[in-house]
């Protein structure tokens, strides 16, 4: 029988959306979907407010709140100053080394306007592209903001990524000004990060100025005429700047999808629908109220950071953390240390880190004082039974609900997810579609599945968040997400689901992480959730390698909790996923390895993995957190 974890009776009081009302929400939400988005959307700050809701008569390339005009920036910043929370804490930024930084929403919004300023002088303007390459650092915070501001857009690069993907940004979006630092710092190294910023812009023609923010200190190359120091550029700027309303379907930001295969797709996003349903998520989804100290611990790069790091908690006026470092420096305990430290009340996590946590031991997070958490946060892929039970007990001491949200860059924003006062939880489940959102599970030809039955997950209508195309091919954005389904209007998740009797929507994993094993279909993440429910595996990757007879056999990469005894776990493994999955499941090969292929946001690259079963290169591993793990894990393989 399935576990149900009901709201805690406070929190179904309490919450932004207590349970008395949500019932009455979502029966309003699902007759009338526009009207519930238009009702959100006048949560925000708009200079023209919109009397127009959804148009579809170009669809896929929808238009939200289209009569509207705003500005993002004053959204997350100014109005809040003008209503008198000019002294709360915006931003507590905490340094890898340990150095902070105390950012409340004034200082934040003259740092904007001279930042804002000091990109005009750069001459960017509306429309620009400004490709940004920063660790996680205010800094980063403030160009968005500061693009936001003036109508440009940004596109967010990791820092860990190599010059030959920065490069490939910078000439899609034909970017006029690269935002970059002279280092950063990882695992207690400073590492250089402007020789790869020059060596992405040599020779591109769009490119005007790099600006360079200075963090490490460290020596770095100078081309004069196009080099500028971030402090320089905003040195004497005014800190007040005049915020233009912008229509809502202006683009935002550009995001790119890395893929299995083939060149990244620039998602773009545009300012209307896309803070609506940010804003309105956060503050459901989340809970935010006025006291709250939050923490999403993703990189900037990442989409979650645009929504829930960046976008949606300042929208909504509140307090939240920055973390520079990775959750090992210095030590194992630095995520619980500064949840400790900051009193954070809601933390939004990856499973992926949360299963890291597991093999470090549960006496990591017992040696902080946690108490000040009331919610707790899972993103980036399907967050298996076992490590939503550790989560819940170890670091939420059985009191935290955990928000386990369902969505994608292509998305915006969440689309399945509880609202933590109103809906019982089940271990491993996203719960329900959240109000104003409609998903189906069908078969490949579009026919419903029945309940339990696995098959493709689709959105069967718009929504406000949703790209609204692939910058510069907008034929790749059709045929990416609509094509299957066109004739019903459907968008292709690209993931696979099945759909419980009480209408829960539990994720299987990305479609092309289904393995076909002698005729049987079996998702990799089923397999993995098997292997991390034994007690010696602390994190699992499985995909399906090549095999002459049955077609794929099961691969299992797995990682053992600290303390391990030396005895080899293969046999006991195996045997264990037949017992939970049956026979067919059983891995043909059990691979064990001291770290698995993992991006900064905390998503096991199983392509990398598969790639190894076949004998592949491994190409390009930069994005990697671990890139000499992974050549480790390779060579293991082939031992």
């Amino acid at each position: 029988m399935t576990e149900v974890v009901p709201p805690p009776p406070e929190l179904a009081a309490t919450a932004t959306v207590p349970a008395a009302e949500a019932a009455a929400l979502r029966e309003r939400a699902a007759a009338d979907p526009a009207a519930f988005w238009l009702e959100q959307a006048r949560r925000l700050e708009w200079s023209t407010p919109p009397t127009e809701s959804y148009d579809g008569a170009d669809f896929p390339f929808v238009r939200w709140f289209a009569d509207g005009t705003l500005n993002v920036a004053r959204n997350c910043v100014d109005r809040h100053v003008e209503a008198g929370q000019g002294d709360t804490t915006a931003l507590l930024w905490e340094g890898e080394p340990g150095d902070e930084r105390r950012v409340t929403y004034a200082d934040l919004q003259a740092e904007v306007a001279r930042a804002a300023h000091a990109l005009t002088a750069l001459g960017v303007g509306r429309g620009d592209v400004v490709v940004v390459y920063l660790p996680v650092l205010v800094e980063t915070v403030v160009v968005m903001l500061a693009c936001a501001r003036i109508g440009a857009v940004h596109s967010m690069v990791f820092g860990g990524f190599s010059a030959e993907a920065l490069r490939f940004r910078v000439q899609d979006g034909g970017a006029k000004l690269v935002v970059t630092t002279d280092g950063q710092y990882r695992r207690g190294k400073a590492v250089p990060v402007k020789e790869n910023a020059d060596a992405a812009v040599e020779g591109v023609p769009s490119v005007e100025h790099v600006l360079v923010v200075r963090r490490t200190g460290q020596d770095v190359p100078w081309t004069a005429e196009r080099d500028v120091w971030w402090d320089e550029a905003l040195a004497d700027r005014p800190a007040e700047h005049t915020a233009e309303a912008f229509p809502a379907e202006t683009p935002l930001f550009l995001i790119y999808t890395s893929g299995t295969t083939g060149r990244p797709k620039g998602l773009v996003h545009t300012i209307g629908g896309y803070l609506t349903q940010t804003a309105w998520t956060a503050w459901a989804c989340f809970d935010h109220r006025p006291d709250d100290v939050y923490w999403c611990q993703a990189d900037l790069a990442w989409v979650t950071a645009h929504t829930y790091e960046v976008y949606g908690p300042l929208a909504n006026g509140v307090t939240q953390v920055l973390y520079e470092g990775t959750p090992d420096t210095p030590h194992r305990g630095r995520h619980f240390e500064i949840i400790e430290k900051y009193g954070v009340t809601v933390y939004y996590t990856a499973p992926t880190l949360v299963r890291t946590f597991m093999q470090w031991g549960e006496e990591v997070p017992a040696a902080h004082d946690l108490s000040s958490l009331r919610l707790l946060g899972s993103v980036g892929e399907a967050i298996n039974p076992e490590a939503w039970r550790w989560l819940h007990h170890h670091v939420g001491a059985g009191r935290c609900p955990i928000v386990d949200t369902w969505w994608q860059s292509e998305t915006g924003a969440a689309m399945v997810a509880p609202l933590p006062g109103a809906t019982a939880l089940k271990p491993g489940s996203a719960t329900l579609p959240l109000p104003g959102i409609s998903v189906r599970v069908v078969h490949p030809d579009g026919t419903a599945c029945g309940p339990d039955e696995g098959g493709l997950l689709v959105v069967d209508r718009p929504w406000p968040a949703m790209a609204r195309t692939v910058w510069g091919d907008p034929d790749r954005f059709v045929s990416s997400y609509f094509a299957d389904f066109r004739d019903q209007g459907w968008y292709t998740a690209g993931d696979g689901a099945h759909v419980d009797a009480d209408g829960y929507v539990w994720l299987e994993g990305r479609v092309d992480d289904v393995m076909n094993v002698s005729g049987h279909r079996l998702s990799s993440i089923e397999v993995e959730s098997a292997l991390v429910s034994h007690p010696r595996v602390a994190e699992a990757g499985v995909v399906g390698g090549p095999d002459e007879t049955t077609g794929q056999t099961i691969v299992a990469f797995v990682v053992l909790r600290g303390e391990d005894d030396a005895t080899d776990p293969t046999a006991d493994l195996r045997a264990h996923v037949a017992r939970e999955l049956g026979p067919v499941a059983r891995p043909s090969r059990v691979v064990v390895v001291d770290a698995l292929p993992k991006t900064r946001s905390g998503k096991i690259l199983r392509r990398l993995l598969l790639g190894v079963t076949r004998g592949e290169e491994t190409g390009d591993t930069t994005s990697l957190v671990d890139p000499e793990g992974f050549a480790a894990l390779a060579r293991s393989y082939r031992a």
